[in-house]
């Protein structure tokens, strides 16, 4: 028996790289035992290593050396030749050592395998094809056997999102060269979107039509009825190889709010260090955001602030203040979540959340809406606090909305992941959000200019403008520029000077279909 520090100065191989052989089972796990009676450890348990975990792991060197990949070795650890190939390796001459020597130094290098038999796989450790996309279908994490196997061999990913389409280049790349293949590419991935987008849809969002592929024969809703989903799905998914042989696949398929993560296992076979992976989906969608690569994007950006916060801080006790802006917070993130908002970076108690393109409803819209839904609710709030404090004060959120294409990143540490846009669509956003006052939703015209004709219709928008007698009166469907709006030479609007030629509008109400 062997224990691992043995092992690892056996085969001059990593700790890390000992864990990922045990957890995607291609090394037995130790067994943990209580260390001799004579050793003077002060470990409770040890791990040992059975004598042929040498060879075996000099069998995989080989077969890397050769080219094999490490999906090839899985897959070929599965047949019963594999640990015949592998003992027949020679053997490497075991260092001696005293046991007990041995004991504690296995117990001091090795908190995470042997002394707690806990062996976990990570992102960067999946042995298998595996790609994230969007709900776009647009890909925005992958891994090089998903590069080489599935997607085609690609060089690099072009940093436009919309040229990002994972459908193209499963279907440009090797798997994709048969008209059978297609359609089952196509299905399958309709099957695992949630009933969100129809075959037609899924390959409207293809940049160039394919041959080989038949008008749509199943509905979403069909497929959603015959796969029921939760987090995570998996499916069974057949593939002509380039032998002519038909490769069998089981696709895990993990959901986020972010998007799918798509895992090729080969063949039968199990994973449990996989499912342990997924399980733990914190952790999953932190590690792939922190992967994720900067890309251009279409996005609407809504900023919003609560206003006098300064004061109401003053007039709060800390606790009723905090208990506020959580408050504030918890309801507005549902609210968000509803139209597929997502957190952006901002300092202060304000919120900023982008919109990005979805295949089912316009994203514009969707901004629009929810900045109409937080005014209601933050009216709510408003009468519950001034009802409870007995003030006056009135609580208002102050809205500025923008829409630009933009590059799309992530700031992140070790427990966080924030994503953040830069450019003047933002900035602008911002901008508008200081200039709001007492609950105002202010919007760009080249936002609204980017719906529908349907869309602008339920839009209920307009500039308030004096007449000769100073009233105020309402000019609707109108734009105006900052400059006309405000007195720029005042000190107080200085910051307002960078937009003062943009064209905005004050967003009154947005009616319903019905």
């Amino acid at each position: 028996m062997l224990t691992s520090l043995q092992l690892l100065e056996a085969t001059g191989i990593s700790r890390a790289t000992l864990n990922n052989y045990i957890a995607l089972g291609l090394i037995p796990k130790p067994v943990v035992q209580k260390p001799d009676a004579q050793s003077q450890t002060k470990a409770r348990q040890i791990g040992y290593f059975s004598s042929d975990a040498i060879s075996r792991i000099q069998y995989i060197q080989q077969l890397k050396k050769n080219g094999k990949s490490m999906t090839e070795i899985v897959r070929q650890a599965q047949s019963s030749d594999f640990s015949q190939s592998a003992g027949s390796a020679p053997d490497i001459q075991q260092p001696e050592e005293h046991p007990s020597t041995v004991a504690e130094s296995s117990a001091a290098k090795e908190p995470n395998s042997a002394n707690t038999g806990t062996l976990r796989l990570t992102i960067d450790q999946i042995p298998y094809a595996a790609y994230m996309v969007n709900y776009n279908f647009e890909i925005v994490w992958y891994n090089e056997e998903a590069r080489q196997g599935l997607l085609g061999n690609f060089e690099r990913l072009p940093g436009d999102i919309k040229e990002r389409n994972a459908l193209a280049y499963l279907l440009k790349g090797n798997l994709g060269q048969s008209s059978a293949n297609r359609e089952a590419i196509l299905d399958f991935h309709v099957a695992l979107s949630k009933g969100r987008i129809s075959r037609t849809d899924l390959m409207s969002l293809l940049p160039t039509k394919l041959g080989g592929i038949g008008n749509e024969r199943k509905t979403a809703s069909e497929f959603a009825q015959a796969f029921p989903w939760g987090s995570m799905t998996q499916l069974p998914l057949g593939l002509i190889a380039l032998d002519g042989k038909m490769q069998q696949y089981c696709v895990y398929a993990s959901y986020y709010r972010e998007g799918i993560l798509f895992v090729y296992v080969p063949g039968n076979m199990g994973s449990d260090s996989l499912l342990d992976l997924l399980g733990r989906r914190d952790e999953v969608i932190r590690n792939l955001l922190k992967k994720r690569l900067p890309v251009l994007t279409d996005v609407a950006v809504l900023v919003t602030d609560l206003q006098n916060s300064s004061r109401i801080c003053t007039e709060l006790p800390p606790e009723e203040y905090f208990e506020l802006i959580n408050q504030i917070w918890e309801t507005m993130e549902a609210v968000f979540r509803r139209y597929y908002g997502t957190h952006g970076k901002h300092v202060g108690d304000g919120m900023v959340y982008y919109f990005f393109p979805q295949p089912d409803c316009n994203y514009i819209f969707n901004a629009l809406i929810c900045s109409h839904e937080v005014k209601a609710e933050m009216r709510k709030i408003s009468k519950q606090w001034q009802l409870r404090k007995n003030w006056l004060n009135e609580l208002y959120l102050n809205t500025g909305l923008n829409e630009g294409q933009e590059w799309l990143g992530v700031f992140h540490t070790e427990t966080r992941v924030e994503f953040t846009v830069l450019g003047d669509t933002i900035n602008h956003a911002a901008r508008l959000s200081d200039f709001a006052r007492n609950g105002t939703i202010w919007a760009t015209k080249n936002l609204l200019g980017k719906l529908s004709s349907d869309e602008r219709h339920r839009v209920s928008y307009g500039i308030h403008r004096k007449n000769q007698d100073e009233l105020a009166i309402l000019v609707s469907s109108s734009y105006s520029r900052i400059a006309e709006l405000l007195d720029l030479s005042a000190p107080k609007h200085e910051k307002m000077r960078d937009i003062a030629a943009l064209p905005v509008t004050e967003i009154f109400d947005i009616r319903s279909t019905g």
